[in-house]
């Protein structure tokens, strides 16, 4: 992959900020856009904005395809059986609360069980919570191993066949390792429980096959993956997504109204109440145009060998703890400096042009775990470079030194 070549593509990365070129190491937050995303989004402003469904008017048409296009691309992105079982969403968070709202409320009773780990960002903790109280279930997590890995003995003896839902992210937020979701997938399934997968870290950086995975539910985020901010997508086999009732109510997604009952669509329509995000899928479904042009397969060995560099140079420097497993790992590094605040890290770090970020990554169970209040996480993406890593090291030697500490 020619990283200058890439670069070239996303106009944010051309500025210095407080006098210094910008490093952007915050891609796990939120990536930076191609200009072809931009376009894409200016275009469908400026030529083709409609109203979807509703019209037969010659922009109501182009509006109506584009969106329409945008189902396609993200259905075979994923490798989808087919478009109807991807449901346009404000992003991960929305499509996790669908699943728990719709499907794990309708399923779930006293005695049984949802399965998650301390590992979860909100957006896969809190729906789980609030679905096991309002259903009596009971909520259990897979324990993890010291490294913040998984293991597959503690998935068996967790998951029971009492359990309904399983729910794990591919890729940790926080501690950056990827995680063995077709065989935590493969035990939900023996013991009669569904699979959701958050894929919102996971999506951008490496190929996903949800029928290859065979998970029943997977969430990913558009403004993760070079799309704009908004726009997310829930995959759904068909036959769960048929069953579950919407949980959003008015225009679009209804089939019939009487004064006193009403009827839904088929899906993936009954999902999607509302004048959708209609620029936002545009966006989306021209970022995987750019990401499939470049190669997903690229990307990810781009990424390995970023996190690989990243984490030999800051293993060299005392009093960085990293966090994580050193081996199987996506394009993040989360780390502490001995005695110096998170929050001190990145001020000082953005005096030098270099964007990280700090604070507990909407984790709080999982900094419990690790026993921290908070930690700094550089992440990295396909427009990331060694030497912007060699920066980032240099950076944390400077603050080192502001704070009083002896260099090394």
């Amino acid at each position: 992959m020619n990283i200058e070549a890439v670069r070239e593509h996303f106009p944010i990365l051309h500025q210095e900020i407080n006098g210094h070129p910008l490093v952007y190491l915050d891609s796990a937050a939120s990536s930076q856009k191609p200009r072809s995303v931009i376009d894409a989004v200016s275009r469908y402003y400026e030529q083709d904005h409609s109203n979807v469904h509703r019209g037969v008017h010659t922009l109501g048409s182009r509006a109506t395809d584009a969106y329409e296009g945008a189902r396609e691309k993200v259905a075979k992105f994923l490798n989808a059986a087919a478009p109807e079982e991807i449901i346009f969403t404000r992003g991960t968070t929305t499509a996790l609360n669908l699943v728990a709202s719709s499907y794990a409320r309708s399923v779930c009773k006293e005695g049984d069980e949802i399965v998650i780990t301390p590992m979860e960002h909100h957006a896969n903790l809190i729906p789980w919570q609030q679905a096991a109280k309002a259903t009596g279930a009971t909520l259990k997590y897979i324990p993890l191993q010291p490294d913040g890995t998984i293991s597959l003995a503690d998935v068996e003896a967790t998951v029971t066949a009492n359990t309904k839902v399983v729910a794990v992210t591919y890729v940790s937020n926080v501690l950056g390792g990827v995680n063995p979701i077709k065989e935590i997938t493969s035990i939900a399934h023996r013991n009669g429980a569904v699979m959701v997968v958050d894929g919102a870290q996971s999506t951008p950086h490496k190929k996903v096959d949800v029928q290859d995975i065979d998970c029943d539910f997977y969430a990913l985020s558009g403004h993760k993956m070079c799309g704009p901010t908004g726009i997310g997508a829930l995959y759904g086999k068909k036959a769960l997504l048929s069953n579950m009732e919407p949980i959003e109510f008015g225009g679009e997604m209804i089939d019939t109204v009487d004064l006193y009952e009403s009827t839904w669509k088929d899906i993936p329509y009954r999902f999607e109440g509302g004048t959708p995000i209609i620029a936002g899928a545009v966006g989306l479904g021209a970022a995987i145009d750019f990401l499939e042009q470049i190669g997903m397969d690229e990307i990810d060995q781009h990424e390995k060998r970023l996190a690989a560099y990243a984490y030999d140079r800051l293993s060299t420097i005392d009093g960085v703890t990293i966090y994580g497993p050193k081996e199987n790992r996506v394009g993040l590094i989360t780390f502490n400096v001995d005695d110096i605040h998170p929050h001190d890290v990145s001020t000082v770090l953005d005096a030098e042009g270099i964007a990280i970020r700090a604070g507990h990554h909407c984790c709080q169970p999982l900094m419990r775990w690790l026993n921290v209040s908070s930690t700094a996480r550089a992440s990295f993406y396909l427009y990331n470079t060694e030497e912007e890593i060699d920066r980032l090291v240099d950076g944390l030697l400077k603050t080192k030194e502001f704070f009083g500490y002896a260099i090394g």
